[in-house]
């Protein structure tokens, strides 16, 4: 057995575990990342099979390519140093009841697309959603996510963006609503309705009534603005993980940062209502004072010893309900022939009447390759289809992932996502030389995530997302279980909050001023 000891553990090496890290690294901290897996980035990693190289979760970027920006990850970027290329682009294909076609980002380009499959009227309410949503979108960025931290210390951190908050504070109470009131008041046509909806169960995996004003504000400050393009990795989400994971083990000559792979955390120790550090699966130890658990809400639960959290505590966070899972197809497929108009990503809605949520209602198609020649083998494209938090995790249970009915399982459920791609390439089935298929038996099994899931399903106007603080001295929190919430920017936030909640303010306060970090009105 080995024992060391540093300033902090992260328990794994998802997106806001490796903010979190990256960011304490940064402010000189010695710090380990714990990842059960041998590959870097939860859900976001990325892997390579025959050449192609395949992202495994999130797929759609945005504000990144710029500074100073409102995404939360951006941020974390400039304030570590590191970057990657990105490629830019404005225009995706959805595939709908209402027909197939292309649109672009940006508020023009979808009253257009209204227009034409609305009308003058359906357009009108768009642009009173824009003016509705207008001071909503200033709030929700009036504060920096950087300078958030969840001590007293915010008070100094936040002080310079009072102006920016109070000229700000109509609108500010009306965040932590849900959406569907905005909506309700302003939004009649059903179609428009539906694309919100949407539009919900993508930022939070949860439709309008679940999502907080707030995710719907950012995406508007963001999709919406004059100009906007989305952007994309180069390299895929494998660069982005490989930016974070650089920043933390480029400090090793000042002894701040280390990386772990395989290193399956067993048990967060604790004494005298203090953590003490984790114990690792071969029985390693590790003591430290603080540790960051980036796993999900009842994973982490399942790591504290009996009676180191208050009963109440355990009970209530036992009680949040999960999103439901995914299902993945990883495609190599040839590429000559087909269209050069060919979008890197669509939608495809099967039934509007069914819900959004329906399970294997909603697919989603990103075809990297299109941007990043360099993801596939010369010829061939690479894809990634999956239901984005739709598959329940109940149809799947207690199959034997070796056994016959698994494998059966996997070809029934998986057809809808073969039916969605068909729409946008009709052929597909002929062009394929490789199909890999994900199940949310995957995503428990490889991602750790309890049930496969996508997340807590915390409805926005009844619940709130915890901060990252614990009752346990020393244990916080980061991820999608954390305030903010699901998606890739606020699990970015997560982490930057909860490193900065462990860092001196006069640090903290000295980084703002580094990165111009200023008040974006």
């Amino acid at each position: 057995m080995i024992s060391q000891k540093v300033d902090a553990v992260i328990i794994g090496s998802g997106i806001g575990g490796l903010c979190c890290a990256a960011l304490l690294a940064h402010y000189g901290r010695k710090v380990i990342v714990c990842e059960s897996h041998t590959l870097l980035g939860g859900a976001a990693h990325g892997f390579e099979r025959d050449g192609h190289i395949f992202d495994s979760g999130p797929s759609l970027y945005s504000g990144l390519s710029y500074s100073p920006s409102p995404n939360p990850l951006r941020q974390v970027l400039d304030i570590i140093g590191e970057d990657i290329a990105w490629a830019n682009y404005d225009t995706w294909g959805c595939c709908l009841p209402e027909g197939d076609f292309k649109t672009a980002v940006g508020a023009d380009q979808f009253c257009e697309v209204l227009q034409r499959l609305r009308g003058e009227a359906a357009v009108a309410e768009w642009r009173n959603l824009q003016r509705v949503m207008k001071p909503l979108a200033a709030a929700a960025i009036a504060l920096p996510t950087a300078a958030v931290r969840f001590d007293w210390g915010a008070l100094r951190t936040a002080t310079p963006f009072m102006p920016s908050l109070l000229k700000h504070v109509a609108s500010t109470p009306k965040l932590a609503g849900p959406f569907s009131k905005i909506m309700d008041g302003t939004v009649r046509d059903p179609f428009i309705r539906n694309w919100l909806n949407m539009l919900c169960f993508l930022l939070s995996g949860l439709p309008a009534e679940g999502t907080s004003t707030a995710e719907v504000a950012f995406m508007f400050a963001d999709w919406y603005r004059p100009n906007v393009q989305l952007d994309y990795p180069m390299g895929g989400s494998a660069a982005l993980v490989a930016a974070l994971a650089r920043s933390i083990t480029k400090h090793r000559g000042k002894a701040t940062g280390e990386i772990q792979t395989g290193a399956h955390v067993t048990q967060i120790s604790s004494r005298s209502g203090k953590v003490t550090g984790v114990r690792l699966r071969n029985g390693d130890t590790i003591e430290s004072d603080t540790v960051v658990s980036n796993a999900s809400v009842w994973d982490t639960l399942k790591l504290v010893p009996e009676g180191a959290l208050p009963k109440a505590f355990v009970q209530r966070r036992q009680a949040i309900p999960p999103c439901d899972s995914f299902m993945h197809l990883h495609l190599g497929i040839e590429a000559a022939g087909l269209p050069e108009d060919l979008a890197c990503h669509y939608i495809v809605v099967n039934d509007w009447d069914k819900g959004i949520t329906a399970p294997q209602n909603l697919v989603l198609i990103s075809i990297p390759s299109v941007l990043d020649p360099s993801l596939a083998p010369p010829g061939k494209h690479t894809i990634h289809v999956y239901t984005p938090g739709n598959e329940p995790y109940e149809v799947w249970q207690g199959l034997d992932r070796t056994s016959a009915a698994y494998a059966q399982q996997k070809q029934a459920r998986s057809a809808v996502m073969w039916q969605a791609l068909q729409r946008a390439i009709p052929d597909i089935r002929e062009r394929t030389t490789l199909a890999l298929t994900g199940t949310p038996i995957t995503h428990a099994r490889y991602l750790r995530r309890h049930q496969g899931s996508y997340g807590p399903a915390i409805a926005a106007g009844k619940s709130l997302f915890p901060g990252p603080k614990t009752p346990l001295s020393g244990l916080l929190c980061c991820g999608d279980s954390t305030f903010p919430g699901i998606g890739l920017p606020a699990v970015a936030a997560s982490g930057m909050m909860a490193a900065h909640t462990l860092v001196p303010v006069r640090d903290h306060q000295k980084t703002l001023a580094n990165i111009g970090a200023t008040s974006h009105d």
